[in-house]
């Protein structure tokens, strides 16, 4: 290698505090304080502290740490693969955004006008800019709104199965979820009625519109049951609207938040699923009273969203090439979603999945027989990651199941290449059992 590069590579070093330079004497690997490891800390009484408390992230950790190997294909995380998203417009307005003469001013705590003019706007149910709460991304509207909705220890009604970081933070708030058993038309209101009546719940948080992991878009007919049912009981319904812009070649569905005259429907939505995961910028729609309380939280929590990164948000939607990133977007997801579902059927006849029509992932169902944490982890040692079924039920399992994610490898091919190593990781999915 080049000199410069060495040059480099030692700079890195010394940087870690791997190596120390002396000067008129060399580079050298740098030792402990002493010229021996320190004994290590003992922590041990921080058990006793701690107690119980366990904040279960199980579903997140492969979300929150992909993988980096090279020859690693992740089928796991949702968020866009870099050569889907937006960089250039990114770049663009993160530059046009610090040039702004108050881009470092303290932004008001519920977020800029603009940006929740727009939010409100793309809600498309008469919402106005008052109604909005700008947040840091979605985990942080999904986080703030259980905890204003639903007191600790009680219990808030799910979809089963259902997005893996509500559940852990609901029971990060010390909240009980119950599961609500859901089909490919969405939740069930009849068993939806029953929970509420069962459990006394005040909440039911749900996912409308390509529901994550499994796709689904809540039938029309169902609508009005889901709202008659949260109104009968008194209840609100926390509408997670995440995949609003990842919709593949049609419009999404009109959010429920559209058919709410009584300020029941707390609305969530994020640009994170559809820009950068480092775009952490979401929104929450509440009306009434529940409104103030969402406000005061913010206070509470974190003041107020960064205003540069507020402001590079509203730079990069309200300018023309958003729609047509959009509309590219769109086409991209809807003929991965497409190789990704025809990669399974040929290389995996054992599997169930079905074709959405939005969001990022294929929801399968595996043979009974099988395992699914067991299979995960064959498919990471063939070089696949992929997200076990189990961690996205709030109870019970009814099967095994995979969640493949389609926006987070870099081709189609590389699809392909993942769903081949997976039938040679679990031979289980490729030769179905006679």
């Amino acid at each position: 290698m080049s000199p410069l590069t060495v040059s480099r590579a030692l700079a890195e070093l010394g940087r870690e505090g791997i190596l120390v330079s002396r000067p008129g004497a060399g580079t050298f690997a740098a030792q402990p304080r002493g010229g021996r490891p320190a004994d290590p800390a003992d922590y041990s009484w921080q058990t006793v502290t701690l107690a119980e408390r366990v904040i279960d992230t199980e579903g997140l950790s492969p979300l929150a740490d992909p993988p980096h190997a090279d020859d690693v294909i992740s089928l796991a995380p949702g968020y866009l693969h870099s050569s889907l998203m937006p960089l250039a417009a990114l770049r663009s307005a993160l530059a046009r955004a610090a040039r702004l003469p108050d881009a470092w001013e303290r932004p008001p705590a519920a977020g800029l006008h603009g940006l929740r003019s727009w939010f409100a706007e793309q809600a498309g149910s008469g919402a106005d800019a008052q109604d909005v709460l700008i947040t840091s991304g979605g985990q942080g509207a999904l986080s703030a709104a259980f905890r204003a909705l639903v007191p600790a220890g009680a219990p808030l009604l799910v979809e089963s199965p259902t997005y893996p970081g509500a559940l852990a933070a609901a029971r990060a708030a010390g909240i009980r979820p119950v599961p609500v058993p859901t089909d490919r038309d969405g939740v069930i209101p009849g068993h939806l009625a029953e929970a509420f009546a069962r459990t006394g719940a005040e909440a039911l948080f749900c996912q409308p519109a390509y529901h994550n992991p499994t796709g689904a878009v809540l039938a029309t007919s169902r609508r009005a049951a889901v709202l008659a049912a949260a109104a009968a009981a008194g209840a609100f319904v926390i509408e997670d609207d995440f995949a609003r812009w990842l919709s593949h070649r049609q419009r999404p569905p009109v959010p429920l938040l559209a058919d709410d005259a009584d300020g029941r429907v707390v609305y969530l939505t994020s640009l994170t699923k559809v820009a950068s995961p480092s775009l952490r910028v979401g929104a929450v729609i509440a009306r009434g009273p529940v409104a103030r309380r969402l406000h005061a939280l913010r206070a509470v929590d974190d003041m107020f969203v960064s205003r540069p990164l507020q402001e590079t948000a509203l730079e990069l939607v309200s300018r023309p090439m958003w729609q047509r990133y959009l509309k590219d977007l769109s086409r991209a997801l809807s003929r991965r979603a497409e190789a990704l579902f025809h990669a399974v059927n040929r290389h995996l006849p054992a599997v169930d999945v079905v074709l959405p029509d939005g969001g990022t992932h294929l929801w399968a169902r595996l043979p009974r027989s099988l395992d699914d944490a067991e299979v995960a982890a064959a498919a990471r040692r063939a070089g696949v990651f992929v997200m076990p079924g189990r961690p996205f039920f709030p109870a019970e399992t009814p099967g095994p199941y995979l969640r493949l994610t389609f926006s987070g490898a870099a081709t189609e091919t590389e699809l392909d290449t993942a769903v081949r190593r997976l039938a040679a990781a679990a031979p289980g999915l490729a030769h179905p059992a006679r």
